[in-house]
């Protein structure tokens, strides 16, 4: 049984509401927004409201009245995606008193989904994103392949069993496209979005031939490019973007797209457990995804992007923060072994470190200026 896990993100929290009258958490649905929340909240005078409660929207019948009732305390508004029309009092609110740390509000949509609905809170609001657990957060006592396999959702990955996890996922997949999509107030066909979703699993780590996939779904490429913006700014994936700088070599400029999670995407591909996963033509673009979140995750300031050449040569993922770079191919191998196309990139970029990310048990010298790591105990020197 597991306590309180805390979180990468309660430090970034703390500083935000010190400096900003409006902090907003986002992150998909039950990923642990609530539950951070309220952890947070124990500690100082605060009032939650939970706004999927009819309970909790009736108590902000007169908003204006609920704030200046509680104007002493931290409000938190817990899935505010489902009142927009609260926004522009919140902003009357804290023009009134812009104390520091006001308001906590947690929401299900990205910055992007909800941007028009917060515009007349510009340089009154500072977000910070929540994702399903990183394993640099886990104890000891989960084990990685229960986190690559399971993924970070709190309730799949602290479930009693395979089965349980597995059924988890299975329903949070058809509420999020019956339920979730819609409450945010876009207009999806669920089925035509379901099979997108799962043909995108197919795609995991890959370029999308947007024809193709049009074909195979029977709607238009437009309509598919909007679906794949509304599961980008739901969390859902991830679109890895391109290197851009000239390498006086034709690159590769289409983005790869992942499925964030790595239990959803096992989901999405009806891999029920760890033996499943481990016979799967999908094995390795699953550790490529899981891998690559969880080093991104311990880089925040960091730009990820991927690189390939038009004769093949490729690298998984480059790590970029002014002139420094990084670079990291991943390998669902005890023993992984670098491709002739990652040391022909690393030649021609020079980066201060490259890695070998693989499920291993200690970090080693692979040769001089690669190294091979566990994604579990990552840390850039």
């Amino acid at each position: 049984m597991h306590g309180y896990i805390r979180r990468l993100a309660e430090g970034a929290l703390r500083k935000a509401l010190q400096c900003a009258p409006v902090v907003a958490l986002l992150g998909p649905r039950q990923c642990g927004k609530s539950t951070l929340a309220k952890e947070f909240l124990k500690s100082r005078e605060s009032t939650y409201v939970d706004l999927q409660d009819r309970v909790g929207r009736n108590r902000l019948t007169e908003p204006e009245l609920f704030f200046e009732h509680h104007r002493d305390h931290l409000i938190c508004l817990d899935e505010i995606q489902q009142l927009p029309e609260l926004f522009s009092t919140l902003c009357s609110e804290v023009d009134r008193d812009r104390r520091p740390g006001r308001f906590l509000i947690l929401g299900s949509a990205s910055r992007d989904l909800i941007r028009q609905s917060t515009e007349t809170m510009a340089g009154r609001i500072a977000y910070l994103d929540l994702t399903p657990f990183f394993l640099c957060e886990l104890p000891d006592t989960v084990a990685t392949y229960e986190h690559w396999i399971r993924g970070g959702f709190p309730d799949s990955l602290l479930a009693g069993d395979e089965e349980a996890s597995f059924d988890w996922r299975q329903d949070f997949i058809r509420t999020f496209l019956e339920r979730d999509i819609p409450s945010l107030g876009v207009n999806i066909s669920v089925t035509v979005m379901e099979r997108f979703w799962r043909m995108l699993a197919h795609y995991h780590g890959q370029t999308i031939n947007w024809s193709k996939l049009a074909e195979s779904v029977s709607v238009s490429v437009p309509t598919l490019k909007r679906y794949l913006g509304i599961l980008e700014q739901t969390y859902m994936i991830r679109r890895l973007q391109p290197f851009e700088k000239n390498l006086k070599k034709r690159l590769v400029k289409s983005p790869k797209v992942y499925i964030r999670d790595s239990g959803i995407l096992h989901g999405l591909l009806d891999v029920e457990d760890y033996d499943h996963l481990l016979g799967h033509p999908a094995m390795g673009a699953s550790w490529e995804g899981y891998a690559m979140e969880n080093i991104i995750s311990v880089m925040p300031k960091w730009r990820p992007s991927y690189i390939r050449t038009s004769n093949g040569a490729e690298v998984d993922l480059v790590m970029e923060r002014g002139e420094r770079q990084v670079l990291f191919e991943f390998k669902a191998s005890k023993a992984p072994r670098a491709t002739r196309g990652f040391f022909e990139i690393r030649k021609i970029l020079e980066p201060e470190s490259a890695f070998l990310i693989a499920p291993v048990d200690i970090r080693y010298e692979y040769q001089p200026g690669v190294e091979v790591a566990s994604p579990r105990f990552f840390q850039l020197d």
